[in-house]
């Protein structure tokens, strides 16, 4: 287990409530593309500095969170959490026999219906579901639903949605809104993550946004109200 490391630079980040109680939160979306993994690793490392052991899991087989987590320590030393690979029903094992060793368990899982996307969905507290407002991603949402649906005859979980990579101005953060809020199962979240630059550019140095200077005080803003809200109602 890595030592958890809070880097030179001040992070700001929001201190939770629920004391030593151990959340899974699974990232997912069967839509590729969606920011699932830059808002992993930005929660990870966000919990990681205010809660202690964070397990990190890379569902993906694209290994994105992994490749990121090799930079980080190479740029800054220790990344501050653990991070595993685990695909399929692997991954529902290992987090059942790793959970009593963490205080966070953060997988990132999908896109497409994947065995490992299943599995997260039996162990999961709550599922994250990041959606870019634009037609082809909602139409993946009702996709969700479905699986959503099948996975609850198992485990009973919260599934919500955010609005990613969302354009500041137009009408497609509000048209994109009211359609998901129409779909059965599923909660949005009022926050919306804009289309930051600072979220790629801070990936590339191995760092978040909570990290990363010049500091996006707005991409701050939004991740903090995002990860506020998701721990604040577990």
């Amino acid at each position: 287990m890595y030592i958890v490391y809070i880097s030179d630079i001040a992070l700001r980040v929001v201190v939770l409530s629920e004391g030593n109680r151990l959340v899974i939160l699974a990232i997912g979306n069967i839509k590729g593309g969606v920011g699932k993994t830059t808002l992993a690793i930005n929660i990870a490392i966000s919990r990681a500095a205010s809660n202690g052991d964070v397990l990190l899991i890379d569902g993906d087989e694209q290994r994105t969170a992994l490749t990121f987590t090799n930079l980080r320590a190479e740029k800054i030393g220790a990344p501050g959490y653990t991070v595993v690979g685990l695909q399929g029903n692997e991954l529902r094992t290992q987090v059942r026999q790793l959970s009593n060793k963490y205080d966070d368990i953060v997988i990132d899982v999908g896109g497409r219906n994947t065995s490992s996307l299943r599995a997260a969905l039996t162990i999961a507290e709550v599922l994250l579901i990041p959606v870019q407002p634009r037609s082809f991603d909602i139409w993946a949402v009702d996709q969700m639903a479905e699986l959503i649906k099948e996975a609850r005859e198992i485990n009973s979980f919260r599934a919500i949605v955010v609005l990613n990579a969302a354009d500041a101005q137009g009408q497609d953060n509000q048209e994109a809104f009211r359609a998901i809020q129409e779909i059965e199962g599923i909660e949005i979240l009022d926050v919306i993550i804009g289309r930051r630059k600072a979220f790629p550019n801070a990936a590339a140095s191995g760092r978040s946004v909570f990290e990363y200077v010049p500091k996006d005080m707005k991409a701050v803003d939004e991740l903090s109200a995002l990860i506020g809200l998701l721990f604040s109602s577990i």
